[in-house]
């Protein structure tokens, strides 16, 4: 039986090709005892597809985007190798940072302060590597540092943004 005290409602933000990191960011949570639900869009191949083509508005996934951000109280964003390169990752980062979100990064393995998207570095509020402990304590608001992939303290690229929900 899940403990509501560690549940934790989050929109992860990413590039579909890193997928597989989302699972493995919510495996790696779960090992602490932590119950993500996590609300991002994974597309699967008929969908990928439909979105190829453009099929779908950005007007449609934007409102969708909107609907599922405003449900979770903390946007992860996971940060690889092409993230900062993907248009919807900035527009998510922007709509979580105006509806009032925390915005925690966190570094895939392999990930590099280069691959951080632009809007992170205006809106994150904590940049973390990959370590459960670290994450949790930038979810809930009690860690705002900002660390290089390596775990080692960075200069954060702004004043952040502290909410609680």
């Amino acid at each position: 039986m899940t403990n509501d005290s560690k549940r934790r409602h989050v929109f992860i933000s990413h590039h579909h090709k890193d997928d597989e990191h989302v699972e493995k960011l919510t495996k790696l949570l779960s090992k602490d005892g932590y119950d993500v639900r996590n609300s991002s869009i994974r597309v699967n191949p008929k969908n990928a597809e439909r979105l190829a083509q453009k099929k779908v508005k950005d007007e449609t996934i934007k409102r969708l985007l909107r609907m599922k951000i405003s449900w979770a109280s903390t946007t992860i964003v996971l940060i690889g190798q092409k993230t900062h390169e993907r248009k919807w990752v900035n527009w998510e980062i922007k709509q979580a940072h105006e509806q009032g979100k925390r915005i925690v990064g966190v570094f895939e393995r392999g990930g590099t302060n280069n691959d951080i998207p632009d809007n992170f570095e205006k809106y994150g509020s904590s940049l973390q590597a990959w370590n459960s402990k670290g994450i949790i304590s930038a979810i809930d608001g009690s860690d705002t540092s900002f660390q290089n992939p390596d775990g080692t303290l960075r200069q954060a690229p702004h004043s952040p943004t502290v909410t609680t929900c």
